[in-house]
């Protein structure tokens, strides 16, 4: 476990039992668990919050991260469990009953967003980074992307308001920040969420931010194209800094509430930290966090995983890849190119079993320059059966393989090397519906 990550699920001063985080910032009329919210107070798993006509309330997680609350809304902390020895142990369930909600993940969640949901009335969220934005009301919810991206289903089938982590499947869809001014909305009884080009729809356009809303910078920063970001500890915590303008925050605002003569509030300045030049490593890293078969995650895996000097990038079941940040990959913008497999490793599970280690062969990858997209094909083999997993996806600007929730077969990875001469992606198969593969590839051409 890095030190980095231990730092960050201990750094809320005398943390309990239950705690999920504790406010930092509270103006106006605001409630938790039917209590006036006050600085610095405790929040604990079951708390609901609320907030006024001029409410505003920001709780730093237990790991970093942040949930902000804007007027006229609601909120329950249903989950909150951050096990920084064992991110396969971790859970973490936030529910927007109505208003507009903005979650910041911590590294906790970072480490485990295979374990993170976010409900509202009519749809479950999942996170693939760290900063969205939610407004709801019992009919229609509306998700627009920071930084990173989410991935949204309505409540149907398999994907049920008391189920946890995200709801993948054909019927969910996903958004990423890179896709600007898109929002996903959800509406009652509506299984597949709808991409909207709806910009007036925004909930920053809803109820908007006040100047000192936390960035998604202050605990990470995070992708503006899928898998794209930048240091997970890029800047301070500026949660003191929050607490301290607090008190001249409300000054301000309870003296325009009463006619005086208050200014409007100063937005926090957060002075970035200087990044050291570091001694340059692989272009993408990769590791399996959770053994095989439930065994212990191996600590110098999630110390790897942990490194600032590569971003946010993808997980998938229990295996995650990253790129450099400063990775500056240059494609080809014409034809087509064959890859071979070099090495890779994988699991197959079936149905209410234990993952079983497993092997890959008949193995092919294509990626076509021109068209920017890609097509897999391999199979995985473990002592007791065998399942093939195919896929077809986007090539990204920057290199990343992509694709949608719309096959039984997630793919997620890079390309690397020069002008895109090699390849690692990460798969989630389930084309037998009994069996589910797992694993990690590494391609050159």
């Amino acid at each position: 476990m890095s030190v980095a990550f231990a730092a960050s699920c201990a750094a809320l001063p005398h943390a309990v039992a239950g705690e999920a985080g504790r406010i930092v910032f509270v103006t106006g009329e605001v409630q938790v668990a039917s209590r006036a919210a006050v600085l610095d107070s405790a929040v604990q798993e079951g708390d609901e919050l609320s907030t006024g006509a001029q409410g505003y309330v920001y709780m730093k997680t237990v790991d970093g991260g942040f949930l902000i609350l804007r007027p006229n809304s609601k909120a329950r902390i249903i989950a909150y469990k951050v096990d920084a020895a064992n991110p396969a142990n971790t859970r973490v369930k936030l529910e927007l009953l109505s208003g507009v909600a903005r979650s910041i993940s911590g590294q906790g969640v970072k480490l485990s967003r295979q374990n993170y949901r976010f409900n509202t009335p009519v749809a479950a969220i999942g996170v693939r980074g760290t900063d969205f934005i939610v407004s709801t009301d019992q009919q229609t919810s509306r998700i627009a992307v920071v930084s990173g991206g989410v991935v949204v289903s309505g409540f149907a089938g398999a994907c049920r308001p008391e189920g946890g982590g995200p709801c993948e499947g054909t019927a969910s869809r996903e958004l990423f920040a890179g896709q600007r001014g898109m929002l996903l909305q959800v509406e009652r009884g509506q299984n597949i969420p709808k991409l909207l080009n709806s910009p007036a729809s925004n909930p920053d356009k809803v109820v908007p931010p006040r100047p000192d809303e936390p960035s998604g910078q202050a605990a990470t920063t995070v992708p503006a194209t899928p898998g794209s970001g930048v240091s997970l500890d890029a800047q301070k915590d500026n949660s003191k800094q929050i607490a301290k303008a607090a008190v001249a925050n409300n000054a301000n605002n309870n003296n325009n509430n009463n006619g005086g003569t208050g200014v409007p509030p100063k937005p926090t300045v957060v002075v970035p930290v200087p990044v050291p030049d570091v001694p340059k490593g692989p272009e993408v890293i990769w590791g399996r966090w959770e053994r095989i078969a439930n065994t212990p995650p191996d600590p110098a895996v999630i110390e790897r995983l942990s490194n600032p000097d590569y971003n946010q990038g993808y997980v998938l079941g229990a295996y995650a890849v990253r790129r450099q940040l400063t990775s500056n990959l240059v494609l080809p913008t014409e034809g087509t190119a064959s890859f071979a497999l070099q090495s890779g490793e994988a699991t197959l599970q079936r149905t209410g079993g234990d993952a079983l280690g497993a092997t890959i062969g008949d193995a092919s990858l294509k990626v076509d320059f021109g068209k920017k997209t890609f097509v897999t094909s391999m199979m995985v083999y473990s002592p007791e059966t065998q399942m093939k997993v195919t896929g077809v996806g986007d090539v990204f600007s920057k290199g990343d393989l992509y694709n949608q929730a719309v096959s039984n077969s997630l793919i997620r990875g890079y390309l690397s090397g020069d002008k895109g001469t090699a390849a690692t992606f990460i798969f989630k198969s389930r084309n037998d519906p009994n069996l589910t593969a797992e694993g990690i590839t590494q391609w050159t051409r």
